[in-house]
C-alpha cells in the first residue's frame, strides 16, 4: 500500500488521501512510531493496548494488552519486535517505563526512576541510549542494556526531548519556549546552546528534527507550530491552529523537511510548504481531532491517529 518515498511537491502532497482506517480500539490512541527501517507501525491507547502494523500490506500484526501499566508514549528500539513503553498507572511503584519484547510478550527491563507520567520518549538513532521526558520536571538518559539511569537533567516545567537524526545531539525543550541543545557525548557539561520562541510563553508539547538536522519543529499545548533553525533558532515560520480542550496536538516534517503536516482542534489536518511558507493542503480528518501524527521514514505516507487509526498515502490522480 505504502510506495517508496519518491521526490515530493505540492501536488503529491496536496493529494494525500486516506488509503487505510483501522476503527477496533476501545480508546484514544496516545502515540504511534515507524521503525527506522522496516516498514512497521507500533501504536499505544488508552485501551491499554499496543499494536503492531505492516504499513506495506497495511495489516495489523499483533496486539497485546497491558492491564497493569497500561500504555501511554511508545517508541521503537533498533530491533523491529522490541519497543520502549512509558506507564498510565502505578507510577507510584516507579515502573514508569518498559522494554518490552512484541515478539513473546515479554517485559525484558524496568527503567526505574521517574515519579510522574513520561510525556516525551525518544530513542537514539545510532545507539542504545534513549531520552524519557516526565511531568515529574526531569529529562533522563538511559541505556537499554542497563536498568540504572545513566543521566538526569532538572528542569522546569513539561519537558520534550528528541535526537537529531546523527545521534549527536539532543534537543530539551521546556516551559516558557525555552529549547536547550546538547552534545549527547558530553550533556553532563550542559548546554552548548539556547534558544527561545519569543512572544510564546505556551509550555511545548512536541520537538522534532527535520532529517538534515538544519531545522527543529515545535508544538506547544496552544496548538501554535515552529519552525526553527537548528543552528540559530532564528524562527523560520510558524503556523497557528484551532486549540483542542484535552487534546495534544501533534506535526511531522516529511522526510525531505520541506513540508510540515500537522493536525488541528477542529479535527481537520493541514501541511505547509515550509520554503513559501504557504498551505498547500486542508483535509477533513474523518476520525475528528488528532492525537497522534507522524510521516513514515522511507515511504510516501503518514499516520494520524484518534480512536482510530488511518493510513494517508497519494491518491491516485495525484
Amino acid at each position: 500500500m505504502a510506495a517508496a518515498l519518491s521526490q515530493l511537491d505540492d501536488e503529491i502532497v496536496h493529494g494525500m488521501a486516506i488509503g487505510a482506517v483501522f476503527t477496533d480500539y476501545a480508546g484514544k490512541i496516545n502515540c504511534l512510531d515507524f521503525h527506522r527501517k522496516e516498514d512497521l507501525l507500533v501504536t499505544s491507547s488508552e485501551d491499554d493496548s499496543i499494536r503492531l502494523y505492516n504499513i506495506t500490506s497495511a495489516t495489523l500484526l499483533k496486539t497485546t494488552y497491558h492491564r497493569k501499566h497500561g500504555a501511554d508514549r511508545v517508541c521503537f528500539t533498533h530491533h523491529p519486535s522490541s519497543i520502549l513503553c512509558s506507564s498510565r498507572y502505578n507510577l507510584e511503584s516507579a515502573e514508569s517505563l518498559r522494554y518490552l519484547s512484541l515478539y513473546d510478550n515479554r517485559c525484558l527491563r524496568y527503567f526505574k526512576g521517574h515519579k510522574d507520567r513520561v510525556v516525551s520518549l525518544c530513542m537514539s538513532p545510532v545507539n542504545d541510549s534513549f531520552m524519557s521526558g516526565s511531568l515529574d520536571h526531569s529529562v533522563r538518559i538511559w541505556d537499554l542494556r542497563v536498568n540504572a539511569c545513566q543521566g538526569i537533567l532538572r528542569l522546569r516545567g513539561r519537558p520534550s526531548v528528541a535526537y537529531d537524526q546523527q545521534g549527536l545531539v539532543f534537543a530539551v525543550a521546556m516551559e516558557g519556549g525555552a529549547v536547550k541543545l546538547f552534545d549527547s557525548r558530553s550533556y553532563d557539561k550542559g548546554p552548548f546552546d539556547t534558544f527561545l520562541v519569543g512572544g510564546d510563553t505556551a509550555e511545548v508539547s512536541d520537538i522534532k528534527f527535520s532529517n538534515d538536522g538544519k531545522s527543529m519543529l515545535l508544538t506547544t499545548t496552544n496548538n501554535h507550530i515552529y519552525v526553527l533553525d537548528a543552528y540559530g533558532g532564528d524562527k523560520k515560520c510558524g503556523f497557528s491552529l484551532e486549540p483542542s480542550p484535552n487534546v495534544t496536538n501533534e506535526a511531522a516534517f516529511t522526510p525531505d523537511g520541506q513540508y510540515v503536516i500537522s493536525g488541528s482542534g477542529d479535527g481537520t489536518l493541514h501541511a505547509w510548504n515550509i520554503n513559501t511558507v504557504q498551505e498547500i493542503a486542508c483535509w477533513n480528518s474523518h476520525i475528528g481531532p488528532i492525537t497522534a501524527l507522524k510521516w513514515a521514514p522511507r515511504r510516501a505516507m503518514f499516520a494520524t491517529a484518534s480512536t482510530a487509526l488511518t493510513f494517508w498515502i497519494p491518491s491516485q490522480s495525484s
